[in-house]
């Protein structure tokens, strides 16, 4: 089974997926809308299993839904 933060990344990456999914977004507004729905909450399904041992500052980026951040802290060796 994939660590915590492997799936947390794997959630983070494909919200950005979904965000650049600009056809998709073009062609059916809703789907699209539903789609970054499901991934965000995804995310905050993680983010209250956040390891008590996570770092302040990943948990502070998850906190203020700087998913970006959270992605480059993960990858960056969190």
């Amino acid at each position: 089974m994939p660590s915590y933060y492997e799936r947390l990344a794997a959630a983070l990456r494909a919200r950005t997926a979904v965000i650049g999914d600009h056809a998709l977004r073009d062609r059916d507004p809703a789907a699209h809308l539903e789609q970054l729905k499901e991934a965000s909450e995804r995310i905050e399904a993680l983010r209250a299993e956040l390891p008590a041992d996570a770092s302040p500052q990943l948990a502070h980026f998850l906190e203020r839904c700087s998913y970006d951040k959270a992605l480059a802290f993960i990858e960056g060796g969190a």
